[in-house]
């Protein structure tokens, strides 16, 4: 196979017969092989794969919109047959009885996928070092992470592991690590992509969401996994935009930015420089670009972490190794309280631990109305501001992270660092709104990749997905 430029390109070739799916397949699986040491994969569906790929190429016409597309899934998706542990030893050896819809829905137009890849566990982490497989290393410059969560999912696109790969997005892990990778990651709106299938942090903040190298491939797999869905009661019902056949051109838009996001003291100054010519850049091409003050940033971290953890808590209850996962080898249980505590204690990781104690925290007696209650009003405030911004403009323009993808174990021992550099990505899941990392920049000093994050209204996604073809394609 030659090398993969788009998932057009690609199907052209094949209909061309200058490659087939089952080469496509040897040619990824290969790769793979040759890069164990990014740890991105936890396991790869090689004969399950090449058969997929053999059964494609005998078929006398294209299967669906990505047949024969190699996709990588993340360690938090189900899929029927196979092992998924959202990279913890909680659920270790637990094989899925069900598919997610997303997945069900990718295998319906054709699509093979190559495997399971690595994240931080139960998605909680910025960094991809949370996990029980061990940490996955940034291709770019493997002294330093890929991001998180969906570190694994990222670098598997980025390093030519895969065509595309989904992660999941709950304060920013598909579009940080796209960021830090060099590639596009896509949040959508909240009930755009059904959440079935999805093992859940944060119910109200979980998204499912895509990496891609290239926009008309990010919206043909948006499309494909979009949708009404009877599993899932928060699932939106509008109808699915073909977006890959309706990316507009040349239209003037209308961009919000916030100069308290560029001007904050955690940003990297190079990365505020570039974002501030970006944004000239675009008034001169014709856009509209302006201010819109917000003073709300410094609320907008503890407001998520105080939700989030208090969803998480709720969730992770169900994972006691009673009837599948890890169990302690501990012989000497009195109590059934005793034998939940050690399968917990030995199966969960610090981080996932630090945030079930929070979450427990802030719903306990005493302090809910001073935590998690005051968070619901700040979030309600917040959504309500970014109505009021929609409302004048199609975009708000912010950094993706407030720096570069920085060195393994860096700021493994400041948690409050960590959670502080999800800054910028988190309103978008508070807020239930679209939002996408553009791969744009790279970093004068560190010679890193960086992008700019775009957001625009619920369910505006074709627009985003147009204005961003324009930008990369130019």
């Amino acid at each position: 196979m030659q090398d993969f430029i788009s998932i057009a390109r690609y199907q052209t070739q094949l209909q061309n017969g200058e490659t087939t799916c089952r080469n496509a397949v040897e040619t990824y699986l290969k790769k793979i092989e040759e890069s164990k040491q990014l740890n991105a994969f936890i396991e790869v569906y090689a004969a399950e794969a090449l058969q997929r790929a053999s059964e494609l190429d005998e078929l006398p016409a294209p299967h669906g919109k990505l047949h024969g597309v190699v996709v990588a899934i993340k360690d938090v998706i189900c899929h029927k047959g196979h092992t998924v542990t959202a990279a913890s030893r909680i659920l270790e050896g637990f094989t899925s009885v069900f598919s997610a819809t997303a997945v069900e829905r990718l295998l319906a137009e054709g699509a093979i996928i190559i495997g399971r890849v690595n994240c931080d566990e139960f998605a909680m982490g910025s960094t991809n070092e949370n996990s029980a497989y061990g940490k996955v290393l940034n291709a770019a410059d493997q002294s330093r992470i890929p991001g998180g969560s969906s570190g694994g999912s990222a670098v598997a696109v980025q390093a030519g592991l895969c065509m595309v790969s989904l992660g999941s997005d709950t304060g920013g892990s598909v579009r940080q690590p796209a960021d830090f990778c060099g590639i596009i990651g896509l949040k959508p709106t909240y009930g755009r992509v059904s959440r079935y299938g999805l093992i859940a942090y944060a119910s109200s903040f979980d998204q499912i969401g895509v990496f891609a190298k290239t926009i008309p491939d990010t919206a043909l797999v948006l499309e494909v996994i979009s949708g009404a869905d009877a599993y899932d009661s928060t699932v939106s019902q509008q109808p699915v935009p073909a977006y890959s056949q309706q990316l507009e051109k040349d239209r003037r838009y209308k961009i919000a930015y916030f100069p308290e996001a560029l001007e904050h003291e955690s940003l990297d100054p190079e990365i505020a420089r570039a974002i501030k010519d970006q944004l000239h850049q675009w008034e001169a091409q014709g856009h509209a670009v302006a201010p819109v003050h917000f003073d709300l940033l410094d609320y907008i971290v503890p407001t998520y972490y105080v939700l989030t953890t208090a969803e998480a808590s709720s969730n992770l209850s169900r994972f006691d190794g009673v009837k599948y996962g890890y169990r302690s080898a501990a012989d000497n249980h009195t109590e059934l309280d005793d034998f939940y505590k050690r399968n917990r204690s030995e199966g969960f990781g610090k981080e996932v631990k630090r945030r079930i104690l929070l979450g427990n925290f802030v719903l306990s007696s005493g302090y809910y109305d001073a935590y998690f209650t005051q968070a619901q009003k700040v979030r309600r405030i917040l959504t309500n501001n970014l109505q009021l911004i929609f409302k004048e403009f199609d975009f708000i323009c912010l950094p993706t992270a407030p720096s570069v993808a920085f060195k393994i174990g860096e700021k493994s021992k400041d948690p409050i660092a960590m959670y502080i550099a999800d800054i910028y990505t988190v309103m978008a899941n508070l807020t239930g709104v679209p939002a996408i990392s553009l791969p744009m920049f790279t970093h004068p000093t560190h010679q890193m990749p960086f992008g700019v994050q775009l957001m625009a209204a619920p369910f505006n996604e074709l627009s985003l997905l147009s204005f961003s073809n324009n930008n990369l394609a130019s």
